[in-house]
């Protein structure tokens, strides 16, 4: 070896110099915020090995990645209290926020060592998904559109949407068909997987083959029989709730349990808690239609009594009706005879009467009026020798002149100023003079 061949090391050396001062920089635990994904546990050991990653929020391009693992003596303890508070199974696609130390082995190289999750995290971020969701709904204006269908008025053609072997699917169609008022339901299964990571595109594509003949049903059913409730977060895509909430048939679901309200229970016509509460519920419907049948019988029977009375009555008042108008008649025939019998005279004795008082009133009215006349007459003769008197002409006669300025009588000397020009008016005529002083 020459003086000038770099001094080399092994790598196992790196990897052990790498570890120091992984430990020197990053002695502590930290909380860190990621998606878990390839969550995978080994059967002999009892260890959790998975990834977490951290994406994009609209692209879903990888930003970072990380190996992870829960020894089996954090993990028994870890899981079921994380299935239990979350109502989630531990798997792949959740957010958490984990308690991780950063270890660096020279063989396996980096990896995080999970000391604790806390589930609360998780529960936010599943309610921040359902928000998210809910809210495209809304803003796609489709959110509603299921609950807004009318509901038939005899649901009997049912479309439903379940896995053939629940028990839930057995005792929902006995309930249905073995009802005791005996009314009657036609069903048609369509077969759904409805837990695990196929239960979006398996109940989807049962809603398809339902679209294909939907007018062959009233209504569709959506039910889960039993299952846990850790297996609802299925039911939270938004690819499953705009299917639904834009399906031409109002949809019922009765999918999990009653503190339990999914995406799909949201955009659903009617969302009921089990199977057997959406039977009750359609059997419910039948029976309000079915009192209201008969309500209607019992007011047309009603009814019908009724007019047989009147139509008795009226038969009965026809075989009278005769009698009782000839005896109106008569009574009428009578009433006009007494008082008919006397009209003539009465009307002679008021004519007679009238006669007289009009001569009386012609001998006494003329002298009145001759009186009134000459009363009028001297009035009026004693008022023209007034209006004479009051008259210019009849002054100017009496050799008094009018003096006039500007066409308007003079009644004052103190009115009149040098230079005026007046106009005298004389009985024979007129003349026009100027005042000097």
């Amino acid at each position: 070896m020459t003086n000038n061949t770099p001094q080399a090391i092994s790598l196992l050396e790196l990897g052990i110099r790498i570890k120091e001062a992984i430990h020197r920089k990053l002695p502590d635990s930290y909380w860190i915020c990621a998606e878990m994904s390839d969550v995978r546990v080994n059967a002999s050991s009892g260890h959790c090995y998975l990834e977490f990653v951290e994406k994009q929020p609209r692209s879903g391009q990888l930003l970072a990645k990380a190996r992870g693992a829960i020894w089996a003596g954090s993990f028994r303890s870890i899981k079921p209290r994380f299935e239990q508070i979350t109502g989630q199974p531990f798997c792949s696609g959740l957010k958490v926020m984990a308690r991780v130390t950063v270890d660096y082995h020279p063989l396996y190289g980096l990896s995080l060592t999970v000391l604790d999750i806390d589930p609360s995290y998780t529960l936010g971020d599943m309610a921040r998904r359902r928000r998210e969701i809910l809210l495209q709904l809304e803003e796609e204006g489709i959110l509603t559109l299921n609950k807004e269908l009318p509901f038939p008025l005899l649901p009997q053609r049912l479309a439903i949407v379940t896995s053939p072997t629940a028990a839930g699917y057995e005792d929902f169609v006995d309930q249905l068909l073995r009802n005791a008022r005996g009314y009657v339901f036609y069903t048609k299964l369509f077969p759904a997987i409805m837990q695990g990571e196929r239960t979006e595109s398996s109940i989807i594509e049962a809603l398809d083959r339902i679209y294909r003949h939907h007018d062959l049903f009233d209504a569709v059913v959506i039910i889960r029989g039993g299952g846990a409730t850790s297996e609802l977060h299925s039911f939270d895509t938004y690819p499953l709730a705009a299917n639904v909430a834009q399906f031409p048939l109002p949809i019922l679901t009765g999918i999990g349990h009653e503190r339990d309200e999914t995406v799909l229970d949201f955009v659903a016509h009617t969302r009921l808690k089990t199977p057997t509460a959406v039977a009750e519920f359609l059997l419910g419907q039948m029976e309000q239609v079915d009192a209201t049948l008969q309500a209607a019988c019992e007011t047309l029977l009603h009814a019908g009594e009724r007019i047989a009375r009147q139509e008795r009555a009226l038969i009965t008042l026809s075989h009278r009706l005769p009698l009782i108008a000839g005896e109106k008649l008569e009574r009428s025939r009578a009433t006009l005879r007494k008082i008919g019998d006397p009209l003539p005279v009465q009307v002679r004795e008021r004519l007679v009467g009238g006669e007289t008082k009009l001569r009386d009133l012609h001998r006494r009215l003329h002298p009145a009026i001759s009186a009134l006349l000459t009363r009028e007459t001297h009035q009026l003769k004693m008022m023209e020798q007034l209006i004479q008197l009051a008259s210019p002409d009849y002054l100017l006669r009496r050799g008094y002149s009018l003096t006039l300025r500007a066409g308007k009588i003079v009644k004052r000397a103190a009115d009149l100023h040098p230079n005026d020009t007046l106009t005298l008016r004389f009985q024979d005529g007129e003349r026009s003079v100027r005042v000097e002083e």
